[in-house]
């Protein structure tokens, strides 16, 4: 075989192992992949149970409610127009506290509650994750929005 076709077969092996890995990749990366929701978005969406995403809001005030095992809490995420329920075992970042914004990685349970996986909480006084800062705004224009019976 001539180098010139050693070449082109060598080139035309590559880009078939590259065409091969995107497609072993994609669907990998699809069920990987989480979508953000805000309460009211979540509770008009139509999730599967056990589908992963991330919910993000404030921790409702009053609504932490750590269990005698020392590990599991129960709390409310809330956009201001819905509150969602959410199970969380493990440790909670130092700076988790009701008022305060937290984004939490989970899925659904049948029963309606958020089992979250991960809770990631905001780091100091003036940030507020995006999602959350604009999941909080429409929120707020929605409620101006709603007529007053």
């Amino acid at each position: 075989m001539k180098p010139k076709h050693q070449r082109l077969a060598l080139a035309g092996a590559a880009v078939t192992a590259l065409i091969v890995a995107v497609l072993l990749a994609m669907p990998a990366m699809k069920a990987g992949a989480s979508f953000f929701y805000a309460p009211a978005d979540l509770a008009a969406a139509n999730v599967t149970p056990g589908q992963a995403i991330r919910l993000g809001g404030l921790v409702e005030e009053g609504s932490v409610e750590r269990q005698p095992d020392g590990i599991t809490i129960h709390f409310r995420v809330t956009d201001r127009l819905e509150a969602i329920p959410v199970r969380y075992a493990g440790l909670v970042p130092d700076l988790f506290r009701e008022g305060q914004g937290v984004i939490a990685d989970g899925s659904m349970d049948p029963d309606g509650t958020f089992a979250a996986d991960s809770l990631l909480a905001k780091h100091d006084e003036n940030y507020m994750p995006p999602e959350v800062a604009d999941a909080l705004a429409k929120a707020e224009a929605e409620a101006k929005a709603r007529p007053v019976l």
